[in-house]
């Protein structure tokens, strides 16, 4: 068992003792199934960020406000979100309002792919509310609610979209990928420095298979806008 998945049963602990529960969420759960490092170790609450500062040590509230709690354990840090709900995303990038909810179903709808909205509590039992498991099974890569919708509110999904398919190597559900041919034109409402750190998130994926997908679904033109 790694350092942080036990860190994490710890922390769990401490939660449960305050009849609240903590869950790994999103990337780390699919990682976790596929046997894969994980890379995002992130966790969910029913917990609000008042809550969490009564009774866990050392929290960093900077983002309180936005639900977002950061605890230190060991040599460890840990970021922890309230469940929440979002209102209106109007500068393609956050949400203009939130509000803080104890349902984890309700929490699960604001993600953006079905392989990163699943969660895992201490036991190890996976929730699934969205058939995230099964596009892992199926390797695909599928949008949570209206693909055209969901791109609009945050065209950085575009490129996220894309490199989980090819760092993972999924195919891209087919509703998503006429999204995503559609809505190319929204990266040019990026902030070029998120668009090259969003990029070089893809690590070692070949410059070959990244042109061939970003060709196909028109992406290539509007990169080579915004990166001269």
């Amino acid at each position: 068992m790694s350092r942080q998945v036990d860190e994490f049963l710890k922390l769990s602990k401490e939660f449960s003792a305050h009849n609240f529960h903590l869950y790994l969420v999103g990337g780390s759960v699919r990682d976790f199934l596929i046997k894969k490092d994980i890379e995002d170790f992130d966790l969910a609450t029913d917990a609000t960020p008042e809550e969490m500062s009564r009774f866990l040590s050392g929290c960093d509230m900077t983002f309180s406000r936005y639900g977002a709690v950061k605890v230190k354990r060991g040599k460890m840090y840990f970021l922890i979100t309230t469940f929440r709900k979002e209102g209106k995303y109007d500068d393609s990038r956050h949400p203009s309002e939130i509000e803080f909810v104890r349902d984890m179903k309700t929490d699960c709808k604001r993600r953006d792919f079905t392989i990163n909205a699943l969660y895992m509590d201490d036991r190890f039992q996976v929730y699934d509310y969205v058939g995230g498991q099964d596009d892992i099974k199926n390797k695909v890569i599928r949008m949570i609610g209206n693909p055209k919708k969901r791109l609009k509110e945050d065209p950085l999904r575009i490129l996220r979209a894309l490199r989980f398919a090819l760092k993972l190597d999924y195919t891209i559900d087919n509703k998503l990928k006429r999204a995503l041919k559609k809505q190319s034109v929204l990266l040019t409402k990026l902030n070029p420095d998120k668009v090259k750190e969003e990029l070089n998130k893809y690590g070692s994926v070949s410059q070959d298979k990244k042109d061939k997908l970003f060709s196909e679904l028109n992406i290539t033109k509007y990169l080579k806008d915004m990166l001269k």
